[in-house]
């Protein structure tokens, strides 16, 4: 027997005398009722110490499966998460659009309750992270899909602004919060080298669910109203997040000691010029940026306003936008896995994205709007996609990964909260135009893309190497 096997089998009866299964006469309650001074001296013992360093580093240092039943069993359950997180929030143009008309409130106003659900869904994120990473994943996942399926139902009952806000807003967004970063950094320990990809399957859910509910918002609203249309998507929500709970686990052993933000992370330059480019360049999927909540928020209202879209046209380019991200949220995974890299993949898109909202401002036909829908929703469900999978590219423990995805996660949701109604009042400055909108959000992309631009070249030099 060789000496890890020797050092492995000792621990393994060592743990067993401690909970009692070797002791003779004496039943394990009992054992810990009746107190053995031994023990102490047996737990604070090198050996002890040793066992228990050696444990944690074998599964640490296991690599991931990569694949099979269990892992993709995994990344289909993060999609259907990701259907009740960003697939919701996708949906959001479909309120925008009813509650302008219900509430007979500005925009602006409209807007904040998106906001807050998308500041909420990342800035819980520094606590719903490292709880994660202590081995608190089940109950911070099942509280947040509670809070989730209570706060859309609390919705249905709402008539006013406020309790929208509170419900919507508040409510689902702490809810998102529990499951968004704690279900990615879950994610990512199971895969290395196809991770990029598994990450897109289970962003893929943000299409899911941007073309599910607005198409069970067109059809129930006018048939049942706002609150059974509400407790009809609460009905989906809780189907789907109860399945995600039976079947989603954590696979590291648990880190209980450690800070609640790894400060040092700061100190490696890729993951501090990451973390800036994305506060200013996530696309859609986060809608964060400044100018990236433009997009989902605002092409319902720029269609009807601009180019005089009926409703249903404004909810049909909006699923439009929305299903073809499919696309863009997979294949550049593959592409990322198999070639080039996550980081070489997500920072051309981006640029990518800064071009089109730019370009959206000579926008003037119904052609040329499903055009550019098209292609920005293709481009930018691949930052959406990757956003994720290049954040845990820069994490080497994957025992920290919910640690350091959530501080980024927690800074940029900052940009979320003020970029949709900073981007209503831009339209109102503008008497209703939305050409000060655009130039804000393509310049706020332009910055972010400068900043990725050099997280890869800090990450992986000017050559053309996998990063």
């Amino acid at each position: 027997m060789n000496s890890l096997s020797q050092q492995t089998l000792e621990c393994h009866l060592q743990d067993e005398k401690r909970s009692g299964s070797l002791s003779t006469g004496t039943s394990p309650s009992a054992s810990s009722i009746f107190h053995k001074p031994e023990l102490d001296i047996e737990q604070n013992s090198p050996s002890r110490d040793t066992c228990t360093t050696a444990n944690v580093a074998d599964e640490a240092d296991e690599p991931p499966p990569d694949g099979g039943w269990h892992a993709w069993t995994q990344a289909l359950m993060a999609h259907l998460v990701i259907v009740n997180t960003w697939g919701t929030i996708n949906s959001f143009g479909i309120f925008q659009t009813f509650y302008r008309d219900f509430l007979s409130r500005p925009a602006s106003d409209i807007s904040w309750i998106g906001s807050m659900q998308v500041f909420f869904l990342f800035v819980v994120g520094v606590f719903t992270g490292r709880l994660t990473d202590a081995g608190y994943f089940r109950a911070v996942f099942a509280t947040g899909s509670a809070l989730v399926v209570v706060g859309s139902l609390a919705a249905s009952l709402a008539t006013e602004y406020w309790q929208l806000f509170l419900a919507q807003g508040l409510c689902v967004g702490l809810g998102m919060g529990g499951l968004f970063c704690p279900v990615m950094a879950v994610l990512s320990t199971y895969f290395k080298r196809r991770r990029n990809l598994a990450i897109g399957i289970a962003i893929s859910g943000s299409a899911t669910g941007g073309m599910v509910y607005p198409v069970m918002a067109r059809q129930l609203l006018p048939e049942i109203g706002f609150g059974w249309t509400m407790r009809a998507m609460a009905l989906v929500q809780f189907v789907t997040l109860v399945v995600a709970n039976v079947f989603m686990k954590a696979r590291l052993r648990p880190r209980r000691s450690g800070p609640l933000i790894e400060l040092s992370a700061f100190k490696e330059k890729p993951y501090s010029l990451f973390t800036v480019g994305m506060f200013f360049a996530t696309p859609r999927h986060i809608r964060t940026p400044k100018c990236q909540s433009l997009t989902l928020f605002s092409i319902g209202p720029f269609s009807r306003d601009v180019l005089s879209f009926s409703s249903d046209s404004s909810i049909d380019i909006l699923m439009i936008m929305n299903g073809v991200g499919a696309v863009g949220r997979v294949l550049p995974g593959f592409l990322a896995d198999q070639y080039l890299g996550p980081l070489n993949v997500v920072t051309p898109a981006a640029a990518i994205c800064t071009v089109l909202l730019y370009c959206w401002t000579a926008i003037e036909s119904a052609p040329a709007l499903y055009g550019w829908a098209v292609l920005y929703g293709i481009f930018g469900a691949t930052v959406q996609g990757l956003f994720p999978a290049a954040l845990s590219s820069l994490t080497a423990d994957l025992r920290k990964a919910g640690t350091r995805m959530g501080m980024v996660y927690s800074i940029i949701s900052f940009a979320n909260l003020t970029g949709p109604p900073i981007a209503g009042s831009l339209i109102k400055a503008g008497g209703g135009s939305y050409t000060y909108a655009f130039m804000f959000g393509g310049t706020c992309l332009f910055l972010g893309v400068s900043f990725l631009v050099a997280c890869r070249i800090a990450k992986g030099g000017f050559g053309l190497a996998k990063v």
